[in-house]
C-alpha cells in the first residue's frame, strides 16, 4: 500500500494580515492533530516564530532573515525534511509565509521528487487585512503605469493568486458598507470558485481550513502570478532593520513615538517585544499601518534575557537614522 502523505498547509498573505494569530487558533483547536509549524519572517527577530513557539514547544522551525520563495532549496527543503524524519512525524504541517513572500515558489517546492513522495499541499491560505483594502493600502501610486511600479500590490495579488482560500480577516476594523466594498475588490482578483470568509482575529473551525485536499502542487499552471515570466525574484523594494530600546517605564508615551515614526516614515510593518519597568511579562507590540496593538504575553522565562526590540519593515530607503532617534530617542 502507498503510504498516506502528510498534509501541508500554506499560510500567506500581507505584512500585519494576523497569519500568527490564525496559526495559534488552529494550533490551540486542532482536535488532537499533530501540527508541525515552519515559520518564515522578513527580519532578524522571530516574533512570530517566538508567539507559536509559546503554544506549541519543540514544533516549530523558525527561519528568519528572508523569504521563503527567495530560500526553497536552501532552507525551505531542509526544514521539511527535518520534519518528516522525525521519530513522531506530524499529521499536518503549517507554514507561514513572510508577509512580503510570493507563495508560488514555495509551492512549487512541494514538486520535488524528495517532499512530493511524502507530502502534499493540502491548501493555499491567504489571509487579507480588510482594513488595508478599505484604505487603499495596495493602490497603485499616482505615477504608476504598470503593476511593476507597485511593489505592494505585486505581492498582494500574487498571494490572492495562489489562494484556495481567503480569510478577510480584521473585519470588526472596517463599516459593513465598507466591507461589502472590499469584498467585491478581493472576489474580483481570484480564480473562479474561491471562497472569501469574513473572520475576526483569525477564529474559524478549523476543519474550515485543514482538510481542502486542493493538491495545490498539481496544478500551478490554473493560479497565473504576475512573476511567473521571471527568472527568481528578490525585494529589493523593501527593507527591515532592528531597533533596541531600554527597560521602558512609559508605554503611552512610547505608543506615540511609534505612531509618529509610522505616520512619518511610512512604515508598513513594526512588531517586536518590550522588557517593562516593574513587570515580570513581556510586553507584545503589533503595529500595521497606523493600527498598534499591545498587550503582556507571558512572564519572561527563567534566563530569557529581559530585552526590548523592535524591528521595522517598509519600502526601500528608509531613514533608519531618524527612525531609530524617534522610537528610541
Amino acid at each position: 500500500m502507498t503510504p498516506r502523505k502528510v498534509a501541508a498547509t500554506v499560510v500567506t498573505g500581507f505584512l500585519g494580515t494576523g497569519k500568527t494569530t490564525l496559526i495559534r487558533h488552529l494550533v490551540e483547536n486542532g482536535d488532537g492533530r499533530r501540527l508541525a509549524l515552519i515559520v518564515n519572517e522578513f527580519g532578524d527577530i522571530g516574533v512570530d516564530g517566538s508567539l507559536l513557539s509559546d503554544c506549541c514547544p519543540g514544533r516549530v522551525i523558525e527561519l528568519a532573515n528572508g523569504c521563503l520563495c527567495c530560500t526553497v532549496a536552501d532552507e525551505f527543503l531542509p526544514a521539511m525534511q527535518t520534519l518528516l524524519n522525525r521519530a513522531d512525524p506530524p499529521d499536518h504541517i503549517i507554514v507561514e509565509t513572510s508577509g512580503l513572500a510570493l507563495p508560488k515558489p514555495l509551492v512549487k517546492a512541494f514538486g520535488w521528487p524528495d517532499v512530493r513522495a511524502r507530502v502534499t499541499v493540502d491548501g493555499v491560505i491567504t489571509v487579507v487585512d480588510a482594513g488595508a483594502v478599505a484604505e487603499n493600502r495596495f493602490a497603485d501610486p499616482p505615477d504608476a503605469v504598470s503593476p511593476h511600479d507597485n511593489p505592494l500590490d505585486e505581492v498582494f495579488g500574487d498571494q490572492l493568486a495562489m489562494a484556495d482560500l481567503v480569510l478577510l480577516n480584521k473585519t470588526d476594523t472596517v463599516a459593513e458598507d465598507d466591507l461589502h466594498r472590499v469584498t467585491r475588490t478581493v472576489e474580483s482578483r481570484l480564480r473562479p470558485g474561491v471562497r472569501v470568509l469574513p473572520t475576526r482575529h483569525g477564529r474559524l473551525d478549523p476543519r474550515i481550513v485543514l482538510g481542502l485536499s486542493s493538491a495545490a502542487e498539481d496544478d500551478l499552471a490554473a493560479r497565473p502570478t504576475l512573476h511567473d515570466l521571471e527568472d527568481g525574484h528578490d525585494h529589493d523594494d523593501f527593507e527591515s532593520f532592528a531597533v533596541a530600546l531600554p527597560v521602558q517605564a512609559d508605554l503611552g508615551a512610547l505608543e506615540d513615538r511609534l505612531r509618529a515614526a509610522i505616520e512619518a516614515h511610512g512604515i508598513l510593518r513594526l512588531k517586536g517585544f518590550l522588557a517593562v519597568e516593574g513587570k515580570p511579562a513581556r510586553h507584545v507590540v503589533q503595529a500595521v499601518g497606523g493600527r498598534i496593538d499591545r498587550y503582556f504575553d507571558r512572564p519572561w522565562a527563567v534566563g530569557e534575557t529581559r530585552q526590548s526590540r523592535l524591528v521595522v519593515i517598509g519600502l526601500k530607503g528608509l531613514d533608519r537614522a531618524a527612525i531609530t532617534a524617534l522610537i528610541a530617542p
